[in-house]
């Protein structure tokens, strides 16, 4: 059995910081074992952990199987767990075993148990769940951790999961090596007008769905159907103040330019288009009259 760490004390302030590594092993975990099946992957994250932020800078694979029909019936191969993880460590022992993740894409009723197995190997596995198939626009990453919820009748505890914040984060490095990979995908540097618009229109649309669960939780809040959390109401007010003025003079002056400038160009581009147009159409004029003239004298001589 691994040895395991001092236990680390985890709240909601935790942030939960993902790789891109991790999101790429894990999609290829995917595709390779469960591409087009109803089934999840699972595997091991590696890092660092010190409570206020867990670092998640690589992962593993692990075999695993389950019953979809009982979600009490799996199986996780462990002694596979503690083999790789200890080859892991020969390579950087920095990277050590903070939790665990699969496909999801949400919790499943057996991840309280597998959360148990993991606690022999760390205090405060976290879980992340990873959807590869994402269907909305935003981060496809959630993080959890398991805790002890007390009630308030003062019957016994129960375990659940509680949610904690995610980002990706990238080194030097692994954004260079991102933008290798994704070059031969896709460059978007160079992607034609629509595929532009398209991506511009898709970010509105993941902005306008943010404001709108923005929105909800504070008529919410309003109705007396929430309780006040301070802490969301000083990063929203955090959040709002981060937005420019509109309505200062410089800043109208400075969307005037801009607006002009880009009108300029595109009043330049017609009519360098209309002229063009002008001179095309001179020149066929000009051929035109000239084939005339060749057939009136030939006529006459």
């Amino acid at each position: 059995m691994l040895p395991t760490t001092n236990p680390i004390t985890i709240s909601q302030n935790t942030t939960v910081i993902v790789h891109p590594l991790v999101l790429l092993s894990v999609v290829d975990h995917y595709n390779r074992v469960a591409k087009s099946t109803k089934k999840r992957v699972l595997g091991v994250l590696l890092g660092q952990n010190n409570s206020k932020t867990v670092n998640v800078a690589n992962s593993f694979a692990v075999p695993f199987e389950e019953d979809e029909r009982d979600p009490s019936v799996w199986f996780l191969d462990h002694n596979y767990v503690e083999a790789m993880n200890d080859m892991f460590k020969k390579v950087n022992a920095r990277e050590k075993m903070i939790g665990w993740y699969h496909s999801g894409p949400k919790l499943r009723g057996s991840d309280l148990e597998i959360n148990e197995l993991f606690k022999r190997y760390t205090p405060n596995p976290v879980l992340v769940i990873v959807d590869v198939e994402p269907k909305d626009i935003g981060i496809p990453t959630d993080a959890y951790f398991a805790i002890e919820e007390i009630k308030d009748d003062g019957t016994a505890t129960t375990k659940t999961f509680m949610h904690v914040p995610s980002q990706i984060d990238a080194e030097e490095s692994e954004e260079i090596g991102v933008e290798h990979l994704l070059r031969d995908i896709k460059d978007n540097a160079v992607g034609t007008l629509s595929t532009r618009v398209t991506d511009q229109l898709n970010s509105l649309k993941g902005l306008q769905s943010r404001l709108e669960e923005i929105r909800e939780y504070l008529q919410k809040v309003v109705d007396r159907q929430l309780p006040i959390n301070h802490q969301i109401i000083y990063n929203l007010q955090d959040i709002f103040n981060l937005l420019p003025n509109l309505n200062v003079s410089d800043t109208v002056k400075s969307f005037s330019v801009k607006t002009n400038d880009q009108l300029l160009v595109k009043v330049y581009n017609q009519l360098k288009k209309k002229r063009k147009k002008k001179i095309k159409l001179k020149r066929k004029t000009q051929k035109k009259v000239q084939r005339l003239r060749k057939e009136k004298n030939k006529v006459v001589s």
